[in-house]
């Protein structure tokens, strides 16, 4: 037999095996054969999904009695459906999983497979587990921290050299890369990034930043059914912060991932972009687009910290480089701004570094678009987690809201 042919009978072959997997895991596959099966291949799936079959899927049902469909399995060089659902073992009701996608099938069977596995998708590529400060406030009121706003003026943490900043290998501790994709020389030029200029160049008179939420139900461990103590709260927040700095600023609470009365976040993005682009061809001064978002990790993750004495929610800058490891630049997907969006997070996390060490985890890099080609400086940020109080991600709204102050008017870390 030719080495050919025995590639493609090993392929059939592991091929097969997944497909009884799924079956027993989708169609009520809880019982003892399911497991066992589900176990043996683990291996031979991860290798076949990394080097043949990289696929994306979502649930349809929010339902925990609902049936499951496997949809939309399609390889990435077709169409990447990206974001999924998850059941929470033993909560009666389903979670909104992180904002990325389900990079392998192998990550489907361990999903769907193990009840007890809730680590998502960001949370096994980055151990960036954060232990809850006992530290106290130093008993101000809530009133009192109101009116003491959190902006650094001072240098408390790390200033990198420039020379050092301008190589490719240094810059890699910043960033986390999912394995569907690749930050690759030619992608990422730290000494042109760091050149680029992102002043806001016209004044307040009209709008320069806008402020949308691609997942606007997405909500905190104390959230009510109030949204203001959703995210949409917290951008209300950073709205208010921003405009205090005398930015001329819009917020866009319109809701993108709830149709028809149920959670859908198949097509978020889809149904942002088309509301973002309104309100950019309608306001066309607008120079800052900001998708803002909290995280979905593990329920025993705290992403926190403590500023000024203040417990607040770590952030994340979140880049998608439409580049797979597979197709290469997906041009279906091009952004025109990648090298500027690029720009604005490794100068918004080194300005992080230096004002407010320990405030941010790394950037973190998927292969995908989402709504970063509207404007050059365009940012997907995560604020904090499921797990995080809306206190605490309010909180972080201060410093963020200060960092991106400093980027706008010309402040450099470096």
């Amino acid at each position: 037999m030719s080495v050919k042919k025995y590639r493609r009978a090993v392929f059939l072959i592991i091929m097969l095996i997944l497909t009884i997997v799924f079956y027993f895991i989708f169609c009520g596959g809880k019982n003892a054969i399911g497991n066992v099966l589900a176990g043996v291949i683990n291996g031979a799936g991860n290798f076949l999904a990394g080097e043949y079959v990289p696929s994306y899927t979502f649930y349809d049902s929010v339902e925990l009695q609902s049936e499951y469909t496997l949809k939309n399995s399609i390889l990435n060089d077709i169409y990447p459906t990206g974001e999924y659902y998850r059941i929470y073992a033993g909560q009666g009701e389903a979670c909104v999983s992180y904002d990325g996608y389900v990079d392998t099938i192998a990550q489907v069977v361990n999903i769907t497979g193990q009840d007890d596995n809730k680590e998502d998708n960001n949370q096994n590529q980055e151990n960036d587990v954060s232990v809850e400060s006992d530290k106290a406030t130093g008993g101000e009121t809530e009133s009192e921290k109101s009116t003491n706003i959190i902006a650094a003026d001072t240098v408390t943490g790390n200033v990198y050299d420039r020379q050092d900043l301008n190589d490719y290998n240094f810059c890699q501790q910043f960033y986390t890369v999912t394995s569907i994709t690749s930050l690759t020389k030619e992608i990422f030029r730290p000494s042109e990034f760091l050149d680029k200029d992102m002043k806001i160049t016209h004044d307040s008179s009209s709008p320069q930043i806008l402020i949308f939420h691609t997942h606007s139900q997405e909500k905190f461990a104390d959230s009510t059914d109030d949204d203001s103590t959703s995210i949409l709260g917290v951008g209300d927040y950073l709205t208010e912060l921003l405009t205090g700095k005398g930015y001329n600023v819009i917020h866009d609470r319109s809701v993108y991932d709830y149709v028809d009365g149920k959670l859908d976040r198949s097509k978020a993005y889809t149904y942002a972009e088309q509301g973002i682009e309104s309100i950019l061809e309608s306001n066309p001064s607008i120079e800052v687009v900001i998708d803002l978002h909290r995280d979905g990790v593990a329920d025993t993750t705290h992403l926190v910290t403590e500023v000024d004495g203040r417990q607040m929610a770590k952030i994340m800058f979140f880049n998608g480089i439409s580049y797979s490891n597979v197709k290469g630049n997906i041009n279906y997907l091009y952004n025109p701004y990648r090298d500027d969006n690029l720009a604005m997070s490794l100068q918004m996390h080194l300005i992080g570094e230096a004002y407010y060490p320990g405030f941010l985890r790394r950037n973190y890099i998927n292969a995908y678009r989402y709504c970063l080609h509207e404007r050059a400086k365009s940012m997907l940020i995560e604020a904090g987690a499921q797990t995080n109080t809306f206190e605490e991600v309010k909180n972080a709204m201060e410093p963020l809201a200060d960092m991106l102050d400093k980027l706008l008017t010309g402040v450099r870390a470096y």
